[in-house]
């Protein structure tokens, strides 16, 4: 799973009046395809935070926004961790369409005790998984 990647459909609610892409949707596109890996990994976020007290957020993102997307057209979002450390990931994620990149992103996730909200590392058998599929 070094470089998943997630199909996703423009729906005219993702739209602008122009029939573009919303520039904020595409970090709702960033999401979903991050939380497809986790699950095609077997992990499901809800599960971690009832299990084992974790969530996860982001704590930082730079998009860089190339080429517009628009109503109806099938792209494919990849994430790909760069980075991942005892409470942080890094991913790196590309929205294309074809043979175009349309957006970029570099995506901090810091996981957080679900009741504190403070910093908690990441739990032990799904960083051995993050890291072993990211080498």
């Amino acid at each position: 799973m070094n470089h998943f990647i997630w199909p996703v459909r423009v729906y005219y609610e993702d739209t602008d009046a122009g029939g573009v892409v919303f520039y904020a949707n595409y970090l709702k596109f960033f999401e979903r395809a991050r939380t497809e890996m986790l699950r095609a990994m077997g992990y499901e976020q809800d599960e971690l935070s009832a299990n084992e007290g974790v969530i996860f957020v982001v704590r930082s993102i730079q998009v860089d926004y190339l080429m517009p997307a628009r109503f109806n057209e099938l792209l494919q979002v990849s994430a790909k961790i760069s980075l991942a450390k005892k409470a942080s990931l890094i991913f790196e994620q590309i929205i294309t369409r074809g043979d175009d990149v349309l957006c970029t992103g570099s995506v901090r996730i810091a996981c957080l005790d679900a009741q504190t909200m403070r910093p908690k590392a990441i739990p032990e058998t799904l960083f051995r998984a993050l890291r072993a599929d990211n080498k």
